[in-house]
């Protein structure tokens, strides 16, 4: 029978968060308010970022945001593969821990697989504590990315021999899609699986038309070329795994039946100016804007003012994005792979297609072309979207941290101090004082006795 917990505290470890933008931070972010709300106590552990770099945070001095999770920033500095990542310092693993234990936590959730991972899995394993791990990312897919100057298969034997590793020290596994949960079992057979996306924060992408309408008034102040304009969207990290290259190869077609649109690039990252060349290469940059990065409260009025969004990601594990254009009521045209797959479902909220040009251009077409359609798609995606609201998902969150502590208590027993905390605690040292001064009184007593007793028996 489970627990029914008052109140959990949960330490989550990532090497993403904010100001990093993607998926994994994204979820963090969302899960760990969500928690919040539904009364629970939340520790981040993440890397620190450029302001305040080499500054330790304590969460006991931290108050980013008084109604929402306790953060610890570690200092870090850049990894070497990309700019806008960090690296933890493997040496300030005392004092995380030192941290973490001054919030006393009934479990450990590890979302990244980098040293602040592993910090994590060093705590769960020294304090008997069930380490839950989200496989958030394809990085058989990913990596060959960030490390071209290697041939891609070593690449990916590496990064799955690294991955089967972590299946192995994580107690239980949650996976975002069925896609990511046959990876798992391919990596490893035995171990226990939870199916859970990330949830959308359903509030955030409520926008009247009038909101709406001044937004786009400060689009187009921004970046001209918006006005009088219908806008095709992306949204995300601008990298060369989204498949970009895509969009830009299809905006000739159409354009050719509709010279109305732009395509709007909301974000930034790694293959900005990659990208921007690659529109000027291509004499499209009269049809497309790129923003930069966008702060979530804007981004969530940009979906707002798109007439459709595109994505042809091959890689997204979760597809967010997808869904906060759903929400935001405009329908999408997406490759439908892994997240997307799941995601959309289908034709819900807009079309899912095959990785296919025609296709593709086929369907955003008919999204612009036909009004009566586009508005059914929009309502569709709505309601469609609704259903992956966070507050729904956290419950389901919720029940998996209770049966994995409960069950964890059943294999491994009660969380323990570890041997050195032990060893340095002033309360064990008196203890072992104490019962070493009653030992010893006793062992003069007997020793005593045997004297009286010995010259009794010598008088006698």
């Amino acid at each position: 029978m489970l627990l029914l917990w008052v109140s959990m505290r949960i330490v989550m470890f990532s090497d993403a968060y904010w100001p990093r933008v993607n998926g994994v931070t994204v979820s963090v972010d969302s899960y760990s308010r969500a928690l919040v709300k539904a009364g629970h106590q939340v520790l981040i552990i993440c890397s620190s970022y450029p302001d305040g770099l080499n500054v330790p945070s304590s969460f006991m001095e931290n108050n980013e945001a008084a109604d929402g999770p306790k953060i610890v920033r570690v200092p870090s500095f850049p990894a070497f593969v990309t700019k806008e990542d960090r690296i933890a310092k493997f040496s300030k693993l005392h004092w995380v821990f030192k941290q973490v234990d001054i919030f006393n936590p009934d479990i450990i959730h590890i979302n990244t697989e980098f040293f602040i991972a592993e910090i994590g899995f060093l705590y769960g394993r020294a304090h008997n504590l069930p380490a839950i791990y989200t496989f958030h990312t394809m990085w058989e897919d990913y990596g060959p990315n960030y490390f071209p100057i290697f041939p891609s298969f070593v690449v990916k034997t590496i990064i799955r021999g690294v991955l089967k590793v972590i299946l192995r020290r994580s107690y239980r596994v949650i996976v975002p899609t069925p896609q990511i949960e046959e990876v798992v079992r391919k990596y490893s057979n035995n171990t226990q699986t939870f199916l859970l996306p990330t949830g959308i924060e359903v509030e955030m992408f409520e926008h009247d038309k009038d909101e709406a309408e001044i937004f786009r008034g400060e689009m187009e102040k921004h970046f001209p070329l918006l006005t009088g304009k219908k806008i095709l969207l992306f949204a995300g990290r601008i990298v060369k795994e989204k498949n970009l290259g895509f969009l830009i190869n299809i905006l000739p077609s159409i354009l050719t039946r509709r010279p109305d649109v732009v395509l709007v690039f909301a974000g930034s990252g790694p293959d900005f100016d990659y990208y921007k060349a690659e529109v000027q290469k291509a004499r499209l940059e009269d049809h497309c804007v790129f923003t930069g990065y966008v702060e979530r409260k804007d981004l969530a009025l940009i979906y707002a003012i798109a007439e459709v969004f595109l994505f042809p990601s091959l890689t997204d594990t979760q597809g967010l994005v997808t869904l906060e254009s759903m929400l935001s009521g405009t329908p999408v045209v997406a490759i439908g792979a892994l997240g997307t797959l799941m995601v959309m479902g289908g034709d819900n909220g807009g079309f899912m297609v095959k990785n296919d040009a025609d296709e593709f251009i086929k369907r955003t077409l008919e999204l612009l072309d036909d009004p009566d359609l586009r508005r059914l798609k929009s309502y569709e995606a709505k309601l469609h979207a609704r259903s992956w609201s966070i507050g729904e998902l956290t419950k389901k969150l919720i029940t998996i941290y209770e049966a994995t502590i409960e069950s964890h208590k059943e294999d491994y027993g009660e969380p323990r101090m570890p041997l050195w905390e032990l060893v340095m605690d002033k309360r064990w040292w008196k203890l072992i004082n104490k019962n070493f001064k009653t030992r010893t009184k006793k062992a003069f007593q007997k020793v005593r006795l045997k004297l009286k007793k010995s010259d009794m028996d010598t008088n006698s």
